[in-house]
């Protein structure tokens, strides 16, 4: 037997349109005053229109705060939580991507409970109550409308990040109506960042759990059969659903089951040179599976006919590499760039990602292999010298976005 804890979000509304229920669903909180985070960007789209009209309709005050960007600084953070508590608000629902619904975790918790953001970096330390949370996604990737996980980038450019029950929201809606407009680059980079979610959860050291390996696989199931239809034809309705449900059974896998070096190695990509989550993922994943091999090979055997069926058959070694190899082709086929010299990384950069890789400890305890200095300095120096994904390649069918 297996001792295990497994937490998610209380509710969760999935279907096309979903999103026409916020005004409903936020009103049933009794709030006068709702504080609606998002980005710039989603909101140009119109993505938060009919929201605003439906809750200003049902008698709310909706203060918006729209100054989110990529890897929330703390600054960004802290000027939300000001705008809330000025406005009095007493409820926090955003629409966007996970940087928004991250920033929304921590307005929700920072405006009710007080306290500052250096009071609650690490695991289990926001312990007082939060104003009611509602979380609503615009593109299929983080899974963090169901985690309880917020990621902060410091003013020393170090990610950090906040892990507590308390972040749950009370609502997930997922309406994939929202992702229909997302281009081709960012659904697949988002895609990725949600298939890795499913392998590091399902490989992790530490608190692997049995909900969270069948949560895994089915996400990995979804993502895999979607992600190239969603990146050729973003218009397409049940790719989309299929690609937001999978982030966030994604989400709820390693909300429970938590990530590893992929992301440890990431983080210091996006925090240095600004590169979206999703990509700095994708840009050291092969590196990391291959790394990961001598000590994963039986899990990633496990996984390997998911994404092709002819690995089942084989010996666990052979089924393992075929693996890395299907999401390398994955890769490869949604045009997601391969080589960390296309996103401005240099050989002289490679010693200060590798030094702040190593500061992530809270992930890098849980891959299955360890991880030292000289791993990561390496896994960097692979990513850079990786073939541009522009390269022609056997099996690499250039799709439209």
């Amino acid at each position: 037997m297996t001792p295990f804890t497994f937490q998610t979000a209380p509710n969760i509304v999935f279907e096309p349109g979903a999103s026409g229920r916020i005004a409903e669903i936020v009103s049933g909180f009794g709030a006068k005053c709702v504080m609606l985070v998002t980005d710039a960007g989603v909101r140009a789209a119109g993505l938060t229109r009919a929201a605003e009209v439906a809750l200003s309709a049902a008698g709310l005050d909706v203060r918006v705060f729209q100054d989110v960007v990529a890897d929330p600084p703390s600054g960004v953070v802290e000027q939300a939580v000001a705008q809330a508590l000025d406005a009095r608000a007493d409820v926090v629902l955003s629409i966007g991507g996970g940087s928004a619904l991250d920033t929304a975790k921590l307005v929700a918790y920072l405006a009710r409970a007080g306290g500052t953001l250096d009071d609650i970096y690490g695991v289990g330390l926001a312990r007082g109550e939060r104003l009611p949370l509602v979380l609503v996604p615009t593109t299929a990737g983080t899974g963090s409308e169901v985690t309880p996980i917020a990621i902060v980038t410091t003013p020393t450019a170090e990610k950090k990040g906040v892990v507590s029950p308390r972040l749950l929201p009370d609502w997930a809606v997922l309406d994939p109506e929202l992702t229909l407009g997302l281009p081709s680059h960012i659904t697949a980079a988002t895609g990725i960042d949600a298939m890795v979610h499913a392998i590091e959860a399902f490989t992790s050291r530490h608190r692997k759990n049995p909900i969270s390996d069948q949560l895994a696989r089915q996400a990995l199931a979804l993502l895999s059969a979607n992600i190239r239809t969603a990146c050729s034809n973003g218009r397409d309705v049940e790719a989309r659903a299929n690609m937001l449900l999978g982030s966030m059974l994604a989400g709820m896998a390693f909300a429970n089951a938590p990530v590893a070096a992929v992301h440890a190695l990431a983080y210091p990509i996006g925090a240095i040179f600004h590169v979206p989550h999703g990509l700095s993922n994708a840009l050291v994943l092969l590196g990391v599976l291959r790394f990961n091999l001598p000590e994963a090979e039986a899990l990633y055997a496990e996984l390997a006919p998911i994404l092709d069926p002819e690995a089942n058959a084989l010996p666990a070694g052979e089924a393992a590499r075929r693996f890395v190899e299907a999401l390398a082709a994955i890769c490869r086929d949604c045009r997601v760039p391969a080589s960390l010299a296309e996103v401005g990384v240099t050989e002289a950069d490679l010693p200060r990602l590798a030094d702040d890789a190593m500061k992530q400890t809270r992930l890098l305890v849980n891959n299955p292999r360890e991880v030292a200095y000289e791993d990561a300095l390496s896994i960097y120096g692979q990513a850079l010298r990786a073939a541009p994904a522009s390269d022609a390649r056997e099996g690499y069918s250039p799709m439209k976005g």
